[in-house]
């Protein structure tokens, strides 16, 4: 776990702080005192706690429902306000963890005037800080109240109850404080008995019926504080069980160590004074980049998307001209599947003629006949299903029946369909296809 750098505001945020560097409540560096620009040096790679002069925070309870909820930051400012002086738009609430199903919570209430300036202070020094607390941070001692002389203040911490501050020209109301609520509660013997009869006045019985003292008390101070105030602590010593003294000599510094972290206390800096996370800082530096970025995307998703449109209307419209152009080129042909290898296949088998009855077999053929016949006259021809018929002009019938003769000696099957006079001459039609 990271090293805590806790840094002690004074009164006047300007003016020198004092700040030390402790791990787990142990002090690793002692406290040290300048401005708030040298505690920053030592802040890089520790959290940051900062403490403020207690009397600026009043700490109090709030009574508000339990089932509050998400709202109970809300309900607390109203709760309180007919307790406050002050306008609650002007004060921070920050509220602490309440204890079960209590109807009261914990609240620390300070001037937001002092909040911004405290934190503007600290910020212009280039300090992060990870919480905020009232420098009433004292440990807990079970039977034991602890008490603190801490300049103009006095803080005390009853068993079981928060910590209160106080000038400490009212040490006399502390010490009362620091006492038990309810002494009877810790004399089993007089617990829920019935009230008696007043007895006459006795002062010496009234002193030997007196009580015994329930709790001792811790006092914490620095040897000032404590030369001055100790003809009055020492005349309050018969009201508590036990009373020892410890004193400070670099101030409370290092007992405040000892309770960080501490989820009991109240972190001010809730709400509006929340501390962003180092993500949160990154997307304010780089929010405009992103939303560039992510602007770039959304355009070329929807330049994809209509360049992905157009070309499959471009497919469809292909699709649809092949289909034609195959139709048309392949009679007979209904069904336009893998219409370019079909084609490619049809024109490849006429293009080389593997096959030797092919139709430019034929037509080579008929070249080399009509060659024993000059005069015979080529009118018209047709190629289907490997029939080639020939439309003819001759002088007479035997040199049409010649050109029949010469193909069939070649090897065709070759027919002279009809013969018919036209002019001076003859026109026939020979029919040829490949030889059995």
């Amino acid at each position: 776990m990271a090293e805590w750098l806790l840094i002690r505001l004074a009164h006047e945020p300007r003016a020198p702080c004092q700040w030390l560097i402790a791990d787990s409540g142990r002090v690793v560096r002692p406290a040290a005192a300048g401005t708030l620009a040298q505690a920053a040096q030592e802040a890089p790679g520790r959290r940051v706690c900062l403490l403020v002069d207690a009397a600026d925070v009043l700490l109090t309870e709030a009574e508000v429902p339990a089932r509050a909820g998400s709202r109970l930051a809300q309900l607390v400012p109203y709760a309180l306000e007919e307790q406050l002086a002050d306008e609650i738009d002007s004060l921070h609430f920050a509220v602490g963890r309440r204890e079960g199903d209590a109807a009261r919570v914990p609240v620390a209430v300070v001037a937001r005037a002092l909040m911004d300036e405290w934190l503007a202070a600290v910020r212009a020094a280039g300090i992060t800080p990870e919480c905020l607390y009232a420098g009433s941070l004292l440990p807990a001692n079970p039977g034991q109240a602890v008490m603190l002389l801490d300049g103009d203040n006095v803080v005390v911490r009853p068993v079981g109850g928060q910590a209160l501050t106080l000038p400490v020209a009212a040490l006399a109301v502390a010490l009362e404080l620091a006492q038990p609520a309810d002494p009877a509660r810790h004399n089993p013997g007089t617990a829920g008995a019935a009230p008696a009869a007043p007895p006459e006045a006795d002062p010496a019985a009234d002193a030997a019926a007196a009580p015994p003292a329930a709790y001792g008390l811790v006092l914490y101070a620095d040897e000032t504080a404590w030369q001055r105030h100790q003809p009055q602590i020492e005349a309050a010593r018969s009201r508590f069980e036990a009373l020892q003294v410890r004193l400070l000599p670099e101030g409370p510094l290092a007992l405040f160590a000892q309770s960080l972290p501490t989820p009991a206390a109240i972190n001010l800096l809730q709400g509006p004074y929340a501390p962003q996370s180092p993500l949160g800082g990154l997307w304010q530096q780089w929010r405009l980049a992103a939303s560039l970025f992510v602007g770039l995307l959304l355009l070329h998703a929807a330049g994809s998307g209509a360049q992905l449109t157009m070309l499959r209307h471009t497919e469809s419209t292909l699709d649809r001209s092949i289909g034609t152009t195959f139709r048309s080129a392949m009679p007979g042909e209904h069904s336009a599947i893998d219409a370019r290898r079909r084609m490619e296949q049809r024109l490849l088998s006429l293009r080389n003629g593997a096959d030797s009855a092919g139709m430019l077999a034929m037509l080579a053929a008929v070249a080399r006949a009509r060659q024993s016949s000059p005069q015979a006259q080529l009118q018209a021809l047709s190629y289907r299903d490997g029939l080639l018929e020939l439309k003819m002009t001759a002088p007479g019938t035997d040199a049409l029946d010649q050109i029949s003769r010469q193909l069939r000696s070649s090897g065709w099957q070759a027919d002279l369909t009809s013969a018919s006079r036209s002019g001076s001459g003859y026109e026939g039609s020979i029919s040829i296809k490949p030889g059995s």
